[in-house]
C-alpha cells in the first residue's frame, strides 16, 4: 500500500510546527535543552539524515518506534544530538514549569489572545528565556 502524504492544502496540521516554531526548538536545544528520546516526541530532521519521507511538513517527524529511529542514528545519544526535540504544548508547559517559568507567565499566553499556533512559539520563547538565564539565573537544563 503505499503512503499517503501530509497535504498542507487539505490537511489540518496535528500540531501548528511552522518555521518559526523549528527554529525557536534550535535555539532551545542550542541553550541547552537536554532531552531523552522516547515516544510520544515529535522531532525536526534539520539535515535531513533520515531518508523517509516525513509524513508532516518541514521534516517533522513523529516517535512511534523508538527502536526504528534508532537503526537509522545509532543510538538515542545520537539521535537526541542529530535532531530537535520539537515539544508538544504539554511537554512545553511541563519544561516551562520545571524551569521555574511562573504560571502567571504562562497563563498570559491565553489573555493576549495570540493567533493560533502562536500560543506555543510565545511558550517557546519562555522557554527559551529561561534557558538563556534570564533575570540573573544559571542556564538550566531539564531532562525530559
Amino acid at each position: 500500500m503505499k503512503p499517503i502524504p501530509f497535504d498542507p492544502a487539505t490537511d489540518m496540521a496535528p500540531l501548528p510546527f511552522t518555521e518559526a516554531h523549528l527554529e525557536l526548538a534550535r535555539e532551545m536545544k542550542q541553550r541547552g535543552l537536554a532531552w531523552r528520546p522516547h515516544v510520544g516526541c515529535f522531532v525536526w530532521d534539520p539535515e535531513a539524515r533520515i531518508e523517509a519521507d516525513s509524513p508532516f511538513p518541514l521534516r517533522v517527524y513523529f516517535v512511534l518506534s523508538l527502536p526504528r529511529f534508532i537503526s537509522i542514528f545509532g543510538s538515542s545519544e545520537a539521535m537526541a544530538e542529530q535532531l530537535v526535540w520539537v515539544p508538544t504544548w504539554h511537554q512545553a508547559r511541563q519544561t516551562a514549569a520545571r524551569l521555574g517559568v511562573a504560571p502567571e507567565d504562562v497563563a498570559w499566553i491565553w489573555t493576549a489572545d495570540p493567533a493560533p499556533g502562536d500560543e506555543l512559539l510565545v511558550l517557546y520563547g519562555l522557554i527559551r528565556d529561561a534557558l538563556a538565564g534570564a533575570h540573573g539565573r544559571a542556564p538550566l537544563q531539564v531532562p525530559i
